[in-house]
């Protein structure tokens, strides 16, 4: 029973330190006068589509979901 119990807590462990170090970190929605004023993620594509001066990569994650993963800044 007491190695029972000693391998759950190892294993919950493991997971919790898979979970807090293994996060993605994505970069942040820039605080400028042009990115203040996005509401949506059309907006976005405004600048960061295909073809326009800023877009995205080809290996980029599904696009028009741009605040799943970017957020705005605090202030």
């Amino acid at each position: 029973m007491k190695s029972a119990m000693g391998f759950i807590l190892f294993a919950a462990v493991i997971v919790v330190f898979l979970l807090v170090f293994s996060g993605r970190k994505y970069p942040p929605i820039p605080d400028d006068p042009w990115h203040a004023a996005i509401t949506s993620e059309k907006a976005c594509m405004a600048c960061h589509g295909p073809g326009r001066q800023y877009p995205l990569k080809a290996a980029h994650p599904p696009k028009f979901s741009c605040f799943k993963c970017h957020k705005f800044p605090k202030r």
